[in-house]
């Protein structure tokens, strides 16, 4: 359904990522990937927001690589500049995105997880957040600063992004007077990925998207 594309960053610098639309004027989503990279598994995220009715962008913050070697991949993620990664390459998708007039959300797995919220606290375009199983480090961003609309999915069997984190963020958000909306499953840490029979969890991952529906119909129309 989607297709390669290039966009421009705040810096004038260009970004690829895969682009699936819905229709011009509809509302947008950006989706960041899981420390995997790119790879077809999100294109599939981003080809299903589509035919939800959400034009959807997924940026390549790895510039090409891939990788299903747990090794490779975090040495991917420690390779990347975060920063970077939050207001030049996320921050130049929702400015393509806002461009065509929709209103514009954030999501994100894991690694992407913890992007949407750096993204959801830096970046002005983003109207809303939804983030799966990640928490960035606080000198990345602090959730107690998104003052978006913001949904969070986490699992009770994570040893990386724990329940005790999650419940970290949710105390640090309503100390702040946020109101986030925080959801916890009996399942795994990557439970939204079908790709991976390991982890996955049909169940629960067709409940989290199901309230994701809700609230990005909810918060961008």
């Amino acid at each position: 359904m989607g297709q390669k594309i290039e966009f421009t960053r705040p810096d004038g610098g260009r970004t690829s990522g895969y682009y699936a639309e819905a229709g011009k004027g509809r509302p947008s989503v950006i989706v960041i990937q899981e420390w995997w990279g790119l790879n077809d598994q999100i294109c599939g995220v981003a080809d299903r927001f589509a035919r939800a009715g959400y034009n959807a962008l997924a940026p390549d913050l790895y510039k090409g690589r891939v990788t299903q070697q747990p090794d490779e991949a975090n040495h991917l993620m420690d390779g990347l500049d975060f920063p970077g990664a939050t207001h030049q390459d996320i921050r130049g998708a929702a400015q393509h995105l806002a461009a065509g007039g929709g209103k514009v959300a954030v999501m994100g797995f894991c690694m992407g997880g913890a992007l949407t919220i750096a993204a959801s606290v830096h970046v002005p375009e983003v109207s809303a957040g939804v983030c799966f199983y990640g928490i960035p480090p606080e000198q990345l961003a602090s959730p107690a600063d998104i003052k978006v609309p913001f949904q969070a999915h986490f699992a009770n069997k994570d040893d990386w992004c724990t329940p005790a984190a999650a419940d970290a963020l949710e105390k640090a958000m309503k100390a702040a007077g946020r109101a986030p909306e925080i959801h916890r499953y009996d399942a795994d840490h990557g439970f939204f990925n079908e790709r991976r029979g390991d982890v996955y969890d049909a169940a629960c991952a067709d409940q989290a998207w199901q309230r994701m529906m809700v609230f990005l119909g909810k918060h961008l129309g």
